[in-house]
């Protein structure tokens, strides 16, 4: 396996895509967190003191999804054309599950803006609960879908059904 993103000297390197076609990228992205059954209903019922704790954390996730090559040094600059952030309510689990979708039209893929997307929501979910929950806990970050690119469509089961 070559390792793309350092030189024949070891140096980190950012991958050239000039040569690239253009497609059209999507990624979705998925992950959870788990609270206790107090957080989880001040979640659910939109009371919990800080405000609506889903609400700010879809914010928080899209914008994180944009600012990705600010975050992880040797991404690429990614012109999106769409981060959307969805919240699934797991009863049964007292959990929490983040899936964001990433899109643009370019030459290199968009996975790690939707697993930084996910990743930004549910850290935002912590800091909004923390007051009331000291024993969250997140993970299953996984990215789920990918389409576009040379290697075509990628489709991964969730961690916890693997």
């Amino acid at each position: 396996m070559e390792l793309t993103h350092f030189d024949e000297k070891g140096n980190a390197v950012m991958v050239d895509v000039g040569e690239k076609a253009d497609t059209e990228r999507k990624a979705i992205a998925k992950g959870r967190i788990q609270v206790s059954r107090e957080c989880f209903a001040a979640i659910r019922d939109r009371t919990a003191k800080k405000g609506n704790v889903l609400a700010v954390a879809q914010i928080a996730g899209i914008m994180a999804a944009k600012k990705t090559p600010d975050l992880i040094p040797l991404c690429h600059l990614l012109n999106l054309t769409n981060a959307e952030i969805d919240f699934k309510l797991l009863e049964e689990s007292f959990e929490v599950e983040a899936i964001c979708t990433a899109r643009c039209f370019g030459k290199t893929g968009v996975e790690m803006e939707a697993l930084t997307g996910v990743s930004v929501a549910l850290l935002t979910i912590y800091d909004m609960c923390k007051a009331m929950d000291k024993s969250m806990v997140i993970g299953g970050i996984y990215l789920h879908k990918k389409t576009g690119g040379k290697s075509g469509a990628i489709e991964n089961g969730a961690p916890h059904e693997r």
